[in-house]
């Protein structure tokens, strides 16, 4: 959101009328404290919060007469984080780059960074600690000691962000997975401190043998530095990768603004001067050559040419304009030299528009619920309250204060989630590793369940479905005309042009014909088609009315082969030489191959596929019925805005959508759906709007896509169950005192071990 909306906010909010601001929220760890921020903000009089833990950001509907952006500010600051308006909006400097782009890239390093720093840390120091645990033969003299020293850095340094966290939550009477790590932590490293200076375990010659039984012990000989440090290297792998996937949240609009022209090259005072695209000013009059970007909303003032939109609007046909007509910033010109006027600059444009609907849709989506902590809600204080309930239990029951403390020390140490930290991580690892293998990108976990409720799944057209490039499909040659001349001399003459319709014939009499003779002559008509000599025949291609400009007109047969094909939707192209017409030519996007392929195996995974387009119903239903889909799940003429309008009708009727597309017009409708599959063959703005990018850009790769998430989401269910299952298990033991120190880093072991080994299953993942 742009400084002027936010100032328009507190403005408006001040006469009384509904005001709407976007707060970046600092401090999160986890998906609660985004629900619990939410949940606060809620609670104030005519305030209506979305936090999205994701993007961290929070957008915020309230009564400006009752409500002030500082009252929203100090309220999430009490509940314990940072809330401040946005950064500035991207600025275009001299040299075109945009400065706030620059500095987002600057606060997304920085904030990692540190994260990656200590995670380094508590791998290196960690790793040795473990095994000298776990081998008997590593433990020499006094290694109990060099374990203190490793461990410490770890379980200070490196573990600060959970202990921070938990201090905060607990300020707030709230506990969260934070706090069951810093607990457990603590514990095993404040007991294994008092083993060590005050017990027994700094004896020369202190040993932990394995031994796989159940004794009750004082715990005086034993210390768990190797459950802090491990605990601790194993959770800040999965945040280090957590917070890489957050990282790319602003990136869909740093994608749509790299779309738009750099320069621009501006008529002033009877010459041309290159300017700067954010220099430009409404009025103004700027010239787009052959094959340049429109640099803004505009109207065309002299000229005609050929304007490729489909990467914004999804129409497949080049557009025409002359004089009078509209033309749209970012699209290109595919034909001649185009003078235009000005009418829309800077945030009016309708790319700033669509890259305002990516991020409203973004920061729309409720913030996912990770399982674990939804748990964690529950086991935390549960585990807590039982340590207490440990501890009391031995003591009135006279024990011994060494005895009851080890019990509900031990209670602490089993239930902290050792194998909990590998569950998610490890499983993601695996899972986008394979995926990418098969050309399938993953974002994040709250992708999988997603991928899990999708029920209907929305096809864009233009470069999904079909190829997104115009081709020849059919020639209709008239009695006598062989069809190889027709392709060799129209496609010499076309291939003189620019136009992608023109280029589409060219490419296909190449193909076919081998090397094009050259045109003697070549005149372009605006609109109609063109014109020359080539080998001495004087040719005509293009429209049936450029031909009747020249009193040739189509015989019955070719008449009624270029109804039919423009009944089909396809372009029908006219050619004629020495006076007579030859043959209509059929040009079209093509279906790719393996799109009717992919919608079976769609409906097989229980998806109900909907064709979603910019162009006209006839080329819609064409190439449905081409596809399979049938009439009534096909929903054409739909203008950029309209998608997002036309996902959010389906969700308000209860469906759970996923949507595929490649261009930039389908970047808002991807950021608003449930699931977001972005073609890796389509745009930027597309691919980073989504939520699993297909390089291949074969539709058939969605339904794999699909199946790999779903696959990689079960994965992660189980390892979250056994996690806790084995916490859950081992705790009785832990409070009755018979947890023996090796059974207990055994079993923990061996959770970790199950955990990864179930998610290396994935790696036998196959593409149907």
């Amino acid at each position: 959101m742009s400084p002027t909306r936010t100032t328009g906010a507190a403005t408006t909010g001040a006469t009384g009328t509904a005001a709407e601001v976007e707060l970046v929220i600092g401090g999160m760890t986890c998906a609660s404290c985004a629900a619990r921020i939410e949940k606060k903000l809620n609670r104030m009089d005519g305030v209506e919060a979305t936090v999205n833990y994701a993007t961290e950001k929070a957008k915020v509907s309230y009564r400006g007469a009752d409500v002030a952006v500082e009252d929203l500010i100090a309220t999430v600051e009490a509940t314990g984080y940072t809330a401040t308006p946005p950064a500035p909006a991207p600025v275009a400097a001299a040299d075109g780059t945009h400065t706030g782009e620059d500095t987002a890239e600057d606060a997304a390093d920085a904030e990692l960074r540190p994260l990656r720093q200590r995670l380094t840390t508590a791998v290196l120091l960690s790793v040795p600690v473990i095994a000298m645990a776990m081998i008997p033969a590593l433990q020499f003299d006094y290694w109990q000691w060099l374990s203190l020293t490793l461990a410490a850095p770890v379980v200070t340094y490196a573990a600060w962000p959970f202990h921070r966290a938990a201090w905060t939550n607990a300020r707030h009477g709230a506990a969260t997975m934070d706090t069951l790590i810093s607990v457990g932590v603590s514990a095993a490293f404040l007991w294994s401190l008092w083993a060590l200076f005050f017990g027994t375990a700094g004896m020369p010659g202190m040993t932990h043998p394995f031994e796989l039984t159940i004794a009750r012990t004082d715990g005086a000989g034993n210390i768990y530095l190797e459950a802090a440090a491990g605990v601790t290297a194993f959770i800040l792998a999965g945040r280090y990768f957590e917070a890489r996937s957050k990282r790319k949240a602003g990136a869909a609009l740093r994608a749509l603004l790299e779309l738009g022209a750099k320069d621009v090259t501006v008529l002033r005072d009877g010459g041309e001067v290159t300017i700067p695209t954010a220099q430009l000013r409404t009025g103004d009059h700027f010239l787009v050559r052959p094959g340049e970007k429109i640099a803004t909303d505009g109207t065309v003032v002299d000229g005609s040419s050929a304007i490729d939109a489909s990467m914004l609007t999804g129409e497949s046909v080049p557009v025409e304009v002359t004089v009078g007509d509209p033309v749209t910033g970012a699209t290109l010109n595919a034909g001649g030299r185009l003078v235009v006027q000005a009418t829309r600059v800077g945030a009016d444009t309708q790319l700033a528009r669509m890259a305002r609907m990516v991020e409203d849709a973004q920061n729309g989506k409720a913030a996912a619920q990770r399982l674990a902590d939804k748990i964690s809600a529950v086991f935390v204080p549960v585990v807590i309250a039982l340590a207490l309930a440990t501890l009391g239990f031995w003591l009135g029951n006279g024990a011994g204060l060494t005895a009851a403390f080890t019990a509900a020390v031990a209670v602490l140490i089993i239930a902290c989630p050792c194998a909990l930290g590998l569950a998610t991580p490890t499983a993601l690892m695996v899972g986008t590793g394979r995926g990418a293998q098969l050309g399938i990108l993953i974002k994040g976990p709250e992708v999988l369940e997603s991928t899990r409720r999708a029920d209907t799944i929305v096809l864009d057209k233009t470069g999904t479905v079909t190829t997104g490039r115009m081709t020849l499909l059919g020639t209709h040659t008239a009695d006598g005309t062989d069809e190889t001349e027709v392709l060799r001399l129209a496609g010499a003459l076309e291939h003189a042009s620019e136009h992608p319709i023109a280029q589409a014939v060219a490419t296909a009499a190449a193909e076919r014909t081998g090397a094009l003779p050259t045109p003697e002559d070549f005149a372009n008509v605006p609109g109609l088609g063109v014109q020359g000599i080539v080998e001495g025949h004087a040719v005509l291609v293009g429209r049936a009315k450029l031909l009747a400009e020249w009193e040739i007109h189509l015989p019955e047969d070719l008449e009624q082969a270029k109804e039919a094909a423009e009944a089909a939707g396809r372009t029908a192209i006219a050619v004629a030489w020495d006076g007579r017409a030859r043959a209509v030519l059929e040009v079209a996007d093509a279906v790719k191959d393996t799109s009717p392929e992919a919608i079976r195996r769609l409906r097989a995974l229980g998806l109900t596929p909907l064709l979603l387009t910019g162009d006209n119903k006839a080329v819609a239903h064409a190439v449905a019925k081409e596809v399979g889909i049938g009439p009534d799940q096909v929903i054409a003429d739909v203008m950029p805005e309209d998608k997002v309008d036309v996902v959010k009708k389906l969700q308000a009727e209860g469906r759970s959508v996923a949507m595929v597309g490649d261009g930039v017009n389908d970047a808002a409708a991807l950021a608003q759906a449930d699931l977001g599959l972005a073609m890796g063959t389509g745009t930027d703005a597309a691919i980073e709007a989504g939520d699993l990018t297909l390089v291949r850009g074969d539709l058939r790769t969605a339904a794999d896509a699909i199946r790999l998430a779903r696959r990689t989401l079960t994965t992660i269910r189980v390892n979250l169950f056994w996690a806790f299952a084995y916490n859950v298990a081992a705790l009785p033991l832990a409070a009755a005192g018979l947890l023996n120190p090796m059974i207990a880093g055994a079993a923990m072991a061996f959770s970790s071990v199950f955990v990864v080994g179930n998610s290396l299953r994935l790696r036998s993942f196959r593409a149907s």
